[in-house]
């Protein structure tokens, strides 16, 4: 198969953890972590509306000298481009894709796609949100210092319901299960 068959995604956010990037594109390999230089990690809520599938702000990148985020390289068929595009909100305008070069820990470097948020005003995410994060940077092993500073994120507390988390942590669930 050629290779534009494929292309590279660059997670950051709620993608960082398998499952809840499995969800809805099934064709996603681990390709590698990396680092993206210059940029910062963020939060917010796309014209100041808090995320109803999270109930609070969501992750974006902003540029940002001196600032590293660290996130996942994940190969992707280019069959579910359009289903990523869709889990970001890209047709509602909500992230708009964009690409980045990333560092991988060897050195190399690698062009991706990602996403960034439109029109956001910053707001803490939900703790089921950050939960999702830290449970991807702990699952992939990310550098410890990065992940002691997604730990120390402040939420909004939110304890309310949220369905898409009963999905993630059953689709966990059932793996610990195939697995044993």
């Amino acid at each position: 198969s050629s290779d534009s068959s494929w292309f590279l995604y660059y997670a950051y956010g709620s993608n960082l953890l398998r499952e809840r990037l499995l969800l809805s594109n099934p064709s996603a390999v681990l390709c590698a972590l990396a680092r993206l230089q210059d940029f910062k990690l963020e939060f917010g809520h796309h014209q100041g509306k808090t995320n109803s599938v999270w109930h609070g702000g969501t992750a974006t990148i902003a540029q940002s000298p001196g600032d590293e985020v660290w996130g996942i390289v994940w190969k992707m068929s280019a069959s579910n481009l359009s289903s990523l595009d869709k889990q970001e909100g890209v047709e509602a305008g909500i992230y708009v894709p964009i690409e980045v070069n990333v560092h991988t820990q060897t050195g190399q470097v690698l062009t991706c796609r990602s996403y960034q948020m439109e029109d956001y005003v910053c707001g803490p995410p939900s703790p089921q949100y950050k939960k999702v994060i830290c449970m991807g940077a702990k699952q992939n092993g990310l550098p410890t210092d990065y992940r002691n500073k997604l730990e120390a994120i402040e939420t909004n507390n939110y304890a309310g319901p949220v369905p898409i988390m009963e999905k993630i942590e059953a689709a966990m669930k059932a793996k610990k299960i195939s697995s044993a």
